[in-house]
């Protein structure tokens, strides 16, 4: 480490393979998606090989696509 000990924000994401709404726009990988209260606690607090069940694709049918297109950011 160039600067020492720093104190920094950071985050990161568990990807999967992407369930059928995904696979059209991004055929590798989709982000695992935990919804429930159990899926947290378990991400959270179980041993990482139960916590590494939860890799896998959101159910068909759960997410929905609200927009199509090319997304341009303002200037």
């Amino acid at each position: 480490m160039k600067k020492g000990e720093v104190t920094a924000q950071l985050f990161g994401f568990l990807i999967c393979e992407p369930n059928d709404a995904v696979r059209p726009i991004h055929p590798k990988a989709m982000p695992v998606v935990l919804t429930r209260p159990d899926e947290w606690r378990c991400w959270l607090t179980a041993d990482t090989s139960e916590a590494l069940k939860l890799q896998r694709p959101l159910a068909n049918g759960l997410l929905d696509i609200v927009a199509e297109g090319t997304r341009a950011d303002p200037a």
